[in-house]
């Protein structure tokens, strides 16, 4: 299985290889670009410096959304004898034309141009990332190679000094890597039109043999239902969310969509996730700590109420996946064995079914491999847990011990009737995200989503 370019669905290699493929996957990082050298030429900084500086920081980001790192991670400028040497074939095969220094893909020579979009030519954007050039032979003819200008990094060529265009970048380094023919080629939506349509027509033109089975392409992440950009002043990076979330919970979160609809950013939803993966960890937490008291002795067979539980768990979990990467379908299915593990461990007709620790054991089992397909499974349940504990205080604005003398002022007012005072500080710290669990071992606390938001997600359906 052949895969090119960042798929924001994030889990596609570990699933390919779950259903037994080999995987080749293929990350582009462009590092010369119009945007790049501008942004470059404002910091005094030199293009190729600020394009490494930016991915290895991406490079961090994905460590921490636990990304599977690619096979091969190509960058344009390691790669121009490969750009150079598909620019010439496409000029040999007489889809390109020389003006000066410069080299146009002529659209008109391909007839199957907008096969992807299924836009007609005449509603090609012309000029997508940059101006409109009068020597084209036609507006939508696209540059392959462009000549040097001043203040910008340069490469020798056949055609003189200059650079590539955005487009050929891609499907040079993609051919270097995965041959003229492959599987899965991922990218945002934004680049099915021009991008994508001109990686197909100048690929073809290499090669006639050249074909992707599958293009998939991701929704764009929103803000309140706008896009999230810059310019419109709603823009967060990944380093500004996980300061105060834990990344497993943005994982889950950005899963919780399907990958083709956009993301539709907010508190709520990002407070939603990170409980429901609190919720998750705690459960398979309390798991770990009953199994270890009763890891010997235990059965093969399983009851088949369980057994009935993590069949469907499983059959929903592959039926959804295969059907185009149907995430929040998976998610909400775990909800059905967690919920049993719960019964289990913690009410009185649980802890009197047969075989429960067979049980127990069977179903977190299930949860653990499907959480590890999906990239969700932390280093240990313990550490994550005190995470997500440490980024609920930190939302909070609070520290454990602050929280440990409410509890400690609440259990006080409860032992003296003083009810109101009681109700008063377990909402006063339900307002900030702390919800307090009483049991007969004492009070306890957890993250929440913040009363405020509960009350938001409420008034919204």
């Amino acid at each position: 299985m052949l895969v090119f370019m960042l798929l924001s669905i994030f889990f596609t290699g570990r699933y390919l290889k779950h259903l037994g493929y080999e995987v080749r996957y293929v990350r582009n990082f462009t590092d010369v670009d119009d945007k790049i050298i501008a942004r470059a030429n404002e910091l005094g900084e030199h293009p190729i410096s600020l394009s490494r500086r930016y991915c290895d920081e991406f490079n961090q980001d994905m460590v921490h959304l636990n990304c599977l790192p690619p096979s091969f991670e190509p960058r344009v400028s390691d790669h121009m004898p490969q750009i150079i040497d598909m620019i010439k074939q496409i000029v040999d095969n007489g889809y390109a034309y020389r003006v000066e220094s410069d080299v146009f893909f002529s659209v008109e020579k391909f007839p199957d141009y907008g096969q992807l979009s299924g836009r007609k030519l005449d509603d090609n954007r012309a000029g997508e990332r940059v101006a409109v050039d009068s020597r084209k032979r036609n507006p939508a003819d696209f540059a392959l190679w462009k000549s040097a200008k001043e203040g910008e990094p340069f490469w020798e060529s056949p055609w003189g000094p200059g650079r590539p265009g955005w487009h050929i970048e891609c499907s040079a380094m993609s051919t270097a890597y995965l041959g003229h023919a492959f599987d899965i080629h991922g990218g945002g939506m934004d680049l099915v039109f021009p991008h994508h349509e001109n990686e197909i027509a100048q690929s073809c033109a290499a090669c006639k043999q050249s074909n992707i089975s599958y293009w998939i392409h991701n929704g764009f992440v929103t803000v309140d239902s706008e896009k999230m950009s810059k310019s419109l002043g709603n823009f967060f990076t990944i380093r500004q969310v996980i300061d105060l979330y834990h990344p497993l919970a943005l994982r889950l979160f950005l899963m919780g969509t399907h990958y083709r609809s956009p993301i539709n950013y907010s508190d709520v939803l990002l407070e939603s996730a990170s409980e429901r993966i609190f919720y998750i960890y705690q459960t398979l937490h309390d798991c770990e700590n009953v199994l270890s008291q009763h890891d010997k002795g235990l059965q093969d067979s399983i009851p088949p109420d369980t057994l009935n539980v993590i069949n469907k768990f499983h059959n929903d979990f592959l039926a959804s996946v295969s059907d185009d990467l149907h995430t929040p379908v998976v998610l909400a299915a775990l909800s059905d064995p967690l919920k049993t593990i719960n019964d289990l461990l913690h009410t009185r007709k649980g802890k009197k079914q047969t075989m429960r620790m067979e049980s127990v054991a069977a179903l977190e089992k299930i949860i653990r491999n499907v959480l590890s397909v999906l990239g969700l499974m932390p280093t240990s349940y313990s550490e994550a847990l005190q995470q997500l504990r440490e980024m609920a205080l930190k939302r909070a604005k609070l520290t454990e011990d602050q929280i440990l003398q409410k509890i400690e002022e609440r259990t006080e007012a409860r032992k003296n009737k003083d009810y109101e005072k009681s109700d008063a500080i377990r909402k006063d710290l339900a307002v900030v995200g702390i919800a307090l669990m009483d049991s007969p071992n004492g009070t306890s606390w957890r993250p929440a989503i913040p009363l405020p938001l509960q009350e938001q997600q409420v008034a919204a359906t």
